[in-house]
């Protein structure tokens, strides 16, 4: 235990941590009680000292000077004053400055109200971003995605995606909307930050049936096997062959077997490709860029094959208007698969390798069931603890709630099935329509092995949000702010 005598506000006082680290000046003054504003700041990222209202004044060795509280480290006889009148002039200052760029977030304005601005003498502005950079930290450090980053530099500086293109990488797990301190996360169309009570609205709007917590909306489930030989009970390529055969559909997004990504999403047209395509592939990718190729081609009627976060990514775009603005007549049909976690195929790949001696782009079938990943090739089967991957899970995953993607119109995997069928959960109308001649085989589904399955999936991203929930600030009044600040400020007209 290191002991760190400092002199807080004109008093004494001992702080205490671990051996071997250095607490922050805004550590030491929340152990006493004492507050001091932060925007840009979370416990459970790096001090990132960017909106500078955490500033207080240090004497060291009779010499002053005003540091950032978050990332100031504290030293053995260092002075600080957290509300002396140099200090308060800095927040003032600082907060003058935001509640003019952002006169309709409400956090900025009740924190500049508190001290003392109601007029800001600056040209009023239309943002909402304070270039706090918590989402884009969030999203790098602890999600590990990196979807979007800040951008530029000086009057220039932003947070966007690459060429401010909708993101390829998003996963629409929310930790950017959790963290942002005001509505701008949740602004942005070319992400899709999803919270859970956008989960609920998204499946009343787009789904329809009984409602089940661990598994979602559904209006049946069963287990089901085509003719068609693919994985499982082949019921995703028997679905997408037969809605081509009657002009159900026009084309569908699947992925494809790539040897450098080991997948690839792909827009396949015809029933050669969708049959090329079959086969499950444990690696995540993106299916906005083919979906947006059909859409542009004319294809009217799209199905889209993905796991649970790109069935999310779709539903945000279609809850946002993206798609009825550019295609009105285009009509979106979501397959989601089961997933509980993708992998790193580079690094799986080369496990695989060491593992089994095996080239895993000449794999004849992957598969993951009962706890096991199956890899057959050569005429034989091989198999591992899906517990021995865990290190080569890609990122995000680990964020991901979602087992049966319950956004999907339908929904099918192999949990819960028997050997040889797939399991299949119809949500929606249009999941109806896709299942509606189609001839297979069916049976009962054991329900409670795909609940418990979906359970431990949902807890699993609940353990690993709560360091991000436990150090959200108060944002009362910060989601969905689109109308004017409080009335007390006044909002002039240059």
């Amino acid at each position: 235990m290191t002991v760190f005598k400092i002199r807080i506000n004109g008093r004494e006082q001992e702080v205490k941590a671990k051996e071997g680290s250095v607490p922050t000046i805004l550590d030491a003054a929340k152990q006493f009680g004492i507050a001091i504003p932060t925007l840009c700041h979370h416990p459970a990222l790096e001090p990132y000292g960017s909106c500078r209202l955490c500033a207080v004044e240090v004497e060291k060795k009779g010499r002053k000077r005003f540091v950032t509280a978050c990332n100031y480290p504290l030293e053995e006889g260092l002075v600080v004053e957290t509300g002396s009148e140099g200090v308060l002039a800095i927040r003032r200052m600082i907060l003058e400055l935001l509640a003019a760029r952002c006169p309709g977030e409400r956090r900025i304005q009740d924190l500049a109200l508190e001290y003392g601005v109601t007029r800001p003498r600056f040209l009023l502005e239309d943002e909402s971003c304070i270039l706090c950079g918590l989402c884009h930290r969030v999203c790098g450090e602890l999600v590990g995605v990196s979807a979007i980053n800040a951008q530029n530099r000086g009057v220039l500086r932003d947070v966007d995606t690459p060429y401010g293109q909708l993101s390829e990488d998003c996963i629409a797990c929310g930790a950017c909307a959790l963290v942002c301190p005001t509505s701008s996360a949740r602004r942005r169309e070319n992400i899709y930050p999803l919270l859970a009570s956008d989960i609920s609205e998204l499946e009343s709007e787009f789904l329809d049936g009984t409602i089940d917590g661990d598994l979602g909306i559904f209006r049946r489930m069963f287990a089901g096997r085509s003719a068609i030989e693919g994985q499982d009970g082949g019921m995703v390529t028997a679905i997408l062959l037969r809605g081509m055969e009657v002009g159900l559909l026009d084309a569908a997004v699947v992925a494809s077997r790539d040897e450098i990504y080991g997948a690839t999403a792909i827009l396949a047209e015809d029933a050669d490709s969708v049959i090329e395509a079959r086969g499950t592939k444990y690696v995540r990718i993106s299916v906005i860029p083919p979906l947006i190729e059909a859409l542009h081609k004319g294809r009217k009627k799209v199905a889209v094959v993905g796991t649970p976060c790109q069935i999310r990514v779709v539903r945000c775009l279609q809850k946002a208007g993206y798609f009825a603005r550019r295609f009105p007549d285009a009509e979106i049909y979501l397959i989601g698969l089961f997933c509980f976690e993708s992998f790193d195929y580079g690094r799986l790949k080369s496990h695989i390798a060491g593992l089994f001696g095996l080239d895993l782009d000449k794999a004849d079938k992957v598969q993951i069931a009962r706890g096991k990943f199956f890899v057959q090739a050569e005429g034989r089967e091989h198999s591992c603890r899906v517990g021995e991957l865990h290190e080569l899970v890609r990122e995000g995953c680990d964020y991901c709630g979602d087992l049966v993607s319950r956004l999907a119109d339908v929904s099918i995997g192999s949990v819960g099935s028997p050997e040889g069928f797939s399991t299949v959960i119809v949500r929606s109308l249009l999941g109806e329509r896709l299942l509606e001649g189609l001839a297979f085989e069916s049976q009962e589904i054991r329900r409670e092995d795909v609940a418990r399955l979906a359970a431990m999936k949902k807890k699993n991203a609940e353990t690993n949000f709560a360091p991000i929930l436990a150090g959200r600030e108060d944002k009362s009044g910060a989601e969905g702010i689109r109308g004017a600040a409080p009335r007390s400020i006044c909002r002039q007209e240059h």
